[in-house]
């Protein structure tokens, strides 16, 4: 298996790992009799704060999971996964779960501006190997 694919599985784990521990955490707070199941607007901030990082971490990985699958999908199809491609398919998976251990953690500005760096690492990362595809 390329590492590549490697890197895509474990990104796609990180994220079920996301959604696992918020609907534990919801499911707890509901069997204990703290919240009703339809306390949970989707969009609107709700309980604790890390309960809220947590929700956006888990939605922020979700909505950058396509974009990986749809690299990794068009590399393998065009024959261009090489040495660089699986490193760099290491680089993205790395930076998404250092920008969700970081959102998880802190909201203050540096914690925010490093967060945004991992994200900017994954768009580069996306941009060059897209590029690279033409």
């Amino acid at each position: 298996m390329e590492p590549i694919y490697l890197a895509l599985i474990l990104f796609t784990l990180w994220t079920l790992g996301l959604g696992v521990t918020l609907t534990s955490y919801r499911s707890v707070q509901v069997l204990l009799g703290k919240k009703k199941s339809n306390e949970f607007p989707a969009g609107i901030q709700h309980g604790s704060d890390f309960n809220w990082r947590l929700n956006r971490a888990h939605l922020n990985s979700l909505e950058n999971l396509p974009l990986f699958v749809a690299v990794v999908f068009l590399t393998a199809s065009l024959g261009k996964v090489d040495a660089f491609v699986n490193q760099v398919g290491f680089v993205i998976f790395g930076a998404r779960v250092l920008q969700s251990l970081t959102h998880l953690i802190a909201t203050n500005v540096l914690a925010v501006n490093i967060r945004f760096t991992f994200y900017m690492i994954q768009i580069v990362s996306y941009i060059i190997l897209l590029v690279r595809l033409v």
